[in-house]
């Protein structure tokens, strides 16, 4: 009679253990698959000269940074200043990948709409955003219809990806970078991969 109890028990101590030890995860933690991988490989129209590309090839041989942003994502509101004064520092170059800047927004109705006529107004959006808030960007590509950042397992914006010498990710960050992040993850995670070479 007591076993009849006792497995109903510990089955319910076994989950309540595991769901406990779910709890004290970090949701913006993710896993990537790509850590210690080489980044996937693009070519993309960049933001301030379109008819010029940009090949992630050309970071070649420096440690930086991969930042996903659009001008309509809050959280990039956030990270932005850090970002800035990042640049202003010279900490770090950071890329910035402008990543599905009309078609992202729901605000916008962009069926039917054509694709120099987005890519037009992607331009023209992120332009006024980074005059508007400064530009911490070596440069920014667009990723018009979002196949890159699926190609990085981009989850929202913002994300950043640190790459280094040799082309290959080396930590990801999801959310906004805040100032405690930048000091105590980032900046410590940008210093361990240029001392690795």
């Amino acid at each position: 009679m007591k076993a009849k109890f006792l497995v109903p028990l510990l089955l319910f101590f076994a989950l309540a253990a595991f769901l406990g030890f779910g709890l004290t995860l970090n949701p913006r933690e993710v896993p990537s698959p790509l850590i210690g991988k080489p980044a996937p490989e693009f070519t993309l129209a960049r933001l301030d000269q379109p008819e010029q590309r940009f090949a992630l090839e050309e970071m070649r041989g420096e440690v930086w940074l991969l930042n996903v942003w659009a001008s309509w994502c809050v959280a990039c509101r956030e990270e932005h200043p850090v970002l800035v004064r990042m640049a202003q520092q010279k900490l770090v170059p950071i890329v910035g990948l402008n990543y599905k800047e009309v078609r992202g927004d729901g605000a916008l109705n962009v069926r039917g709409m054509a694709l120099d006529t987005e890519t037009d107004l992607a331009i023209q959006r992120a332009r006024r955003w980074l005059t508007d808030h400064g530009d911490p960007y070596v440069l920014s590509v667009l990723n018009i219809d979002g196949r890159v950042g699926i190609d990085f397992g981009v989850y929202g914006v913002p994300e950043t990806f640190l790459i280094d010498r040799e082309g290959k990710i080396r930590y990801k960050h999801i959310g906004p970078i805040t100032p405690e992040v930048l000091k105590q993850v980032l900046l410590p995670k940008i210093e361990e991969v240029r001392r690795a070479g």
